[in-house]
């Protein structure tokens, strides 16, 4: 009987001793203030969390175990679970840990030494104020760490995620998160002195906008101000011409619509819109219109004519084209090249951060007959994920998630090693992509525009198709971005929100991803005895010499499945004068007898070939003379039409305002099943408040 009562209290202390409780606390530094991001492990097992933003973490261990608690700057700390399920922790810094120094941007060695004297730490911080920013930070403060790109990073590696980046304040100015790459690439010998606040004491001093932490620095000017480096080809407004002189406008499609997605992030953020950054037609493009599906050819035809809503004596033309939509199961398999941008300027929540959220979005439509692979570049470039099937989305997802930034631009090498991996792995008849993420700020090998257009003009040839998608504010290089996707066969986005994400790789997923007809252009002959004069809304830089039009080696636009194109012309009707055209004298040489009546306005030929054909088919359309009533597409689209003519300071606006913008749009309400329109509204009416 003693036996058996003694083997049951064992076995009662064995089941007492042996079950699994939720060890809970908070890691905090010697002066109490939490420690986010700390590791915190079962010792000899792979059982593991951090901790949040207030310090405190939660697991699941056995009575008897060890917790082993870790933080970049601090002593590693060891723990033995007891009886008690709480468990706080307090970690002592590690001043030896701090000289470990890592900046190979500025040829700092890696070297461990004994802990220095006070007054060495004192000599070190001082002559830290005159070195780099990431020289100033490394050592300085325990928790600040600093990447090979002059990456600012507080509480380590793993606590700087989407959204938590610390406060700047630069002489006495707060600074705009978005702005924080740029604030990273401060001239060193341009700063006095810097401060780093962490934790409740940055809450404390700065409010709730420094719940990250908060860096002050004082320049030796003390007048610092922020200063875009953002890049926009310089854009020479279409004029009015005269049909006697020129009667043919010839221009390639444009599918591209980062300018308005960048134009609405400017505008919500209370910025300043550079005049180049709008592009008339990428603004008028970024919306879906009612065109009907085509029949016959890749894409239908569609045009309108009406009174131009701010102007009683001109007319307006609508030219638009509807591709064919195909439905994710019907195109054919895809061998898409990733290639991502990593390098430090990338850091940034509105970067990489959000990019790998974005493509996301794109791996879960992916079949198992797709492919996919992964380039990534910095420094230098290299492949991160092989040929994978669509269907092993996990293992793609995983590779986007170990990505992580540091390192200079060499955009050029990564363009030359995905277009090499893209064609190893070419699908005859398939959809063969590069997908470029990037800010566009390439600083490493061939950079300028024109050596990475030639660069992008070469591989084309291999029959990959480009996609180029943008990310990021401050430097944000949009000219070299629609170049690339100009001359690569591509299409051009910019993604500033997961909204944003979703519409290009949703709701317009092939769009984006597959061509149905290549090297579209438009040709427009007016008739002289109907026109007197016109003016291409838009498309500067899609203007082609009237010979190129039959010309099958000029390279034009791609139109993908489900896109719609738009095209705008003001009209100067015979008869009317107007301050925009000015008189000319009549040709001594040439005979300019008008040919036709005045029944027709004009005729428009299209020319376009197949993704993998090097012969184009045309086709043509001639549109009578007279005025319609302004349907709701129109009247929407003509609303973003003057909102961009307002933006760019056009002379062209006739006295008009954004009220006039805002009456417009409002008409073209009919069809806006995504709310598109409506957000367009709500923009227009935050733009005129702000002035």
């Amino acid at each position: 009987m003693k036996n058996q009562i003694l083997l049951v209290i064992f076995a009662v202390s064995f089941q007492v001793a042996a079950q699994q409780n939720t060890i809970s606390g908070v890691v905090t530094d010697a002066d109490n203030v939490p420690l986010p991001g700390a590791n915190v492990l079962v010792k000899e097992t792979s059982k593991g969390t951090q901790t949040d933003f207030d310090g405190q973490y939660s697991l699941t261990a056995y009575q008897g175990q060890t917790l082993v608690f870790s933080y970049i700057g601090f002593k590693t700390k060891e723990v033995k679970i007891g009886f008690s399920k709480t468990i706080n922790v307090q970690l002592e810094e590690d001043v030896q840990m701090l000289q470990e120094v890592v900046t190979i941007g500025y040829g700092v060695q890696t070297r461990r030494t004994s802990a220095p004297s006070a007054t060495q730490i004192k000599r070190q911080k001082q002559k830290a104020y005159h070195r780099s920013i990431s020289q100033a930070l490394q050592g300085k403060v325990a928790g600040v760490q600093v990447g090979a790109a002059n990456t600012i990073k507080i509480r380590g590696n793993v606590s700087i995620k989407a959204g938590e980046e610390p406060l700047f304040i630069v002489d006495g100015t707060p600074i705009r998160k978005q702005n924080n790459a740029v604030i990273a690439q401060l001239d060193p010998s341009s700063i006095d002195k810097m401060n780093v606040y962490k934790g409740a004491k940055a809450r404390k001093l700065f409010g709730s906008s420094a719940k990250h932490g908060c860096i002050v620095i004082t320049t030796k000017k003390g007048n610092y101000q922020i200063q875009n480096d953002e890049n926009y080809t310089e854009i020479t407004e279409n004029q009015f011409e005269h049909v006697s002189l020129s009667p043919l406008s010839t221009f390639s499609i444009d599918v591209d619509k980062a300018s308005y997605s960048n134009i609405r992030r400017m505008i919500n953020n209370g910025q300043q819109i550079p005049v180049d950054a709008v592009k008339v037609e990428e603004m008028i493009n970024y919306f879906n219109y009612s065109y009907p599906q085509p029949t016959e050819h890749p894409f239908s035809i569609n045009t309108e004519v009406v009174r131009t809503p701010w102007n009683k004596d001109t007319q307006l033309v609508r030219i638009g084209l509807q591709g064919k939509t195909y439905q994710n199961e019907e195109l054919p398999a895809s061998n898409l090249t990733f290639l991502i941008d990593v390098s430090g300027s990338m850091g940034s929540a509105n970067k990489l951060p959000l990019l790998k959220s974005a493509f996301k979005l794109l791996v879960n439509q992916l079949r198992e007959k797709d492919k996919v692979s992964i380039v990534v570049y910095a420094g230098a470039a290299g492949v991160v994920l092989k040929p994978t099937r669509g269907n092993k989305k996990m293992e793609i997802i995983k590779a986007l998630e170990n990505l992580y930034s540091g390192g200079s631009t060499a955009g050029g090498a990564g363009i030359e090693l995905a277009y090499k991996l893209a064609s190893k792995n070419f699908i005859k008849n398939g959809n063969n992509r590069v997908i470029l993420a990037t800010d566009g700020d390439f600083n490493v090998g061939p950079s300028s525009d024109k050596a990475m257009v030639d660069l992008i003009e070469e591989k084309r040839k291999s029959g990959v198709f480009l996609s180029v998608l943008g990310f990021g504010m401050g430097n944000y290089k949009d000219s070299k971005m629609e170049k690339l996707a100009d001359k690569g066969n591509g299409n051009h986005a910019y993604i500033d929100t997961m909204q944003e994400a979703q519409k290009v790789f949703g709701q317009e997923f092939g769009g984006t991803l597959y061509t149905i007809a290549k090297d579209v252009k438009i040709q427009v002959e007016f008739n002289p005895a109907a026109v007197s004069g016109y003016r291409l809304i838009g498309y500067e830089n899609r203007m082609l010499a009237d010979e190129d039009f039959i010309d099958d080696t000029k390279d034009a636009g791609e139109l993908g499945s489900g896109h719609t194109v738009t095209a705008l012309y003001e009209v100067i009707p015979v008869g009317v004068e107007s301050p925009f055209l000015k008189p000319v004298h009549d040709l001594k040489y040439s005979n300019t007898e008008t040919v036709g009546s005045k029944n027709e306005l004009f005729t428009v030929r299209f020319r376009y070939k197949k993704p993998d054909g090097d012969t184009s088919t045309e086709i043509t359309k001639t549109v009578e003379n007279s005025i319609d009533e302004i349907s709701s597409d129109f009247s929407f689209a003509a609303s973003v039409a003057l909102f961009g003519l307002h933006l760019r300071k056009s002379q062209f606006t006739n006295h008009s305002g954004l009220e006039d913008v805002i009456r417009l749009a409002e008409q073209g309400l009919e069809k806006d099943e995504q709310g598109y329109r409506a957000e367009f509204i709500r923009l227009v009416k935050s733009y005129s408040n702000s002035l």
